[in-house]
């Protein structure tokens, strides 16, 4: 029998995939909130890190500049030390317990390579962490070479004044090019709203990030609680399922808005906004969806109306947590839910449930929403430490439909709507010419919709028969 030639296929991968595929699949802003996860997952990493404090992450910042032709983040986050160079430069990740102790979002060890590749063809890594300070340089003659997979490294020619990173990027990519320079007004706005939502609980605990010399603020969900027995709560579920704790409450923002705010907010942005409703998922500290009103977080399926601005004043937070990223319900791009992870499917089904009792409220105090004023009149807006806090005083009931794990809720008895109502809508067609007319004689403000003409119209006859 003659002997075969063959001895081994080289599967050895081929560099510019990872460059030009892998970037792909995320879009600018979330390859830049990346190096922001990098910085936090470096705070968690910190010795200098309190960890049972409220504000653990304070004194800790990262700033951003970036313009036409550079991106540069320059963090005191701890930095990378030589031991880590070979986890935080290779393309992926093969050690998937290095973290184990600490709830970062890394999973895969490609967030900030996919970056750095996202935005330009040269990156300078400058990174210190105690001893240890080096640079590590990406050309675009090492990214053509598909032979040359290590990357030129040498010891920085200065020390930082704290333990840090500091990532330049130059010679931009035609599109990012753009965004920051023709487009950077708009851009950078919206990337200020993604940071201010999506880490706003992470900045809430003193994480200070700075873009273009401006301190971005926070925009957490806060939901109101009323302590006494009559008063609105929200409703909460708690479980811990195979390593990841969750807590999930559901509840209002602010007093139910009456037909004349909603029609208000639709045409001008008034106080009641859309933009402030749905669902807020985390993943360790990380909004991964923030005030979602599709189907991916209930609304619209399994007897759940979709999101109309009737609901404007509902809104729900849900938080994972894990020391193991891998067990997140999260996309790789760390700005998105898995829907196919059987954990996330069975916490939905309690998001369901607790929209539903605000729903349902809603519906049943719809017309007489001056009167469902009073319910909340105690109540004070908590962001989620302070709602976590105020779970262990109400009664949490068990939940046995859990696979995994252990579950637990909280109902709130919600105040029941009389079921005759002293108020009747009134509602009739006339001719716009008409309308204007009336308009004149009753000296309406020319923007007032037709139904406020007509409810002051009523008012001055009311006003004069009650005279």
């Amino acid at each position: 029998m003659p002997q075969t030639p063959y001895e081994y296929v080289d599967a050895t991968p081929v560099k510019s995939f990872f460059v030009e595929m892998l970037t792909r699949d995320i879009d600018l802003t979330d390859a830049m909130l990346d190096l922001l996860d990098n910085c936090v997952d470096g705070i968690l990493r910190s010795s200098k890190v309190n960890k049972k404090s409220k504000m653990p992450y304070i004194g800790f910042k990262a700033e951003i500049t970036f313009d036409k032709d550079h991106f540069m983040i320059h963090d005191n986050c701890g930095g990378i030390p030589w031991g880590l160079h070979t986890y935080a430069f290779r393309m992926g990740s093969a050690d998937k317990k290095r973290d184990s102790k600490i709830a970062t979002v890394g999973t895969y060890g490609i967030g900030m390579k996919r970056a750095l590749f996202k935005m330009g063809s040269r990156s300078l890594i400058t990174t210190q962490n105690g001893t240890d300070s080096y640079d590590v340089e990406i050309s675009p003659e090492w990214i053509a070479d598909q032979e040359m997979w290590r990357i030129p490294t040498k010891k920085s020619a200065k020390r930082m004044k704290n333990d840090g990173t500091t990532i330049i990027i130059s010679e931009l990519n035609d599109g990012v090019a753009t965004a920051f320079g023709k487009n950077r007004e708009s851009f950078e706005a919206n990337f200020r709203h993604y940071i201010s939502t999506h880490f706003a609980f992470i900045l809430n605990k003193g994480f200070s990030v700075i873009v273009n010399g401006t301190s971005v603020v926070p925009r957490p969900t806060e939901l109101l609680f009323d302590p006494s027995a009559s008063g609105i709560k929200p409703y909460i579920f708690e479980a811990t399922v195979e390593g990841v704790d969750i807590f999930l409450a559901v509840g209002f923002t602010q007093a139910l808005p009456s037909e004349q705010s909603v029609e208000k907010e639709q045409i001008d942005g008034a106080s009641y906004t859309s933009l402030n409703a749905g669902w807020t998922v985390i993943c360790n500290d990380r909004a991964v969806l923030y005030c979602d009103k599709t189907e991916l977080t209930g609304w619209g399926v399994s007897g759940v109306p979709r999101y109309h601005t009737q609901f404007i004043a509902i809104s729900g937070i849900v938080e994972f947590r894990s020391n193991d990223a891998s067990k997140l319900p999260m996309t790789t791009t760390k700005r998105g839910i898995d829907a196919s992870s059987n954990l996330y499917l069975q916490v939905k089904d309690y998001m369901r449930a607790g929209m539903l009792q605000f729903i349902q409220y809603t519906n049943n105090w719809k017309g007489r929403q001056e009167e469902a004023k009073k319910h909340i009149a105690k109540a004070r807006s908590l962001p989620l430490s302070e709602l976590k806090k105020k779970a262990t005083a109400v009664k949490m009931n068990p939940v046995r439909k859990v696979q995994g794990g252990d579950a637990k809720q909280f109902k709130p008895a919600l105040p029941k709507a009389p079921t005759t109502s002293p108020y009747k809508r009134i509602s009739f067609t006339k001719h716009l010419d008409q309308i204007e007319t009336v308009r004149n004689y009753v000296e309406a403000d020319p923007k007032d919709s037709p139904s406020n003409v007509g409810e002051k119209c009523f008012d001055i006859l009311l006003g004069e028969a009650e005279a």
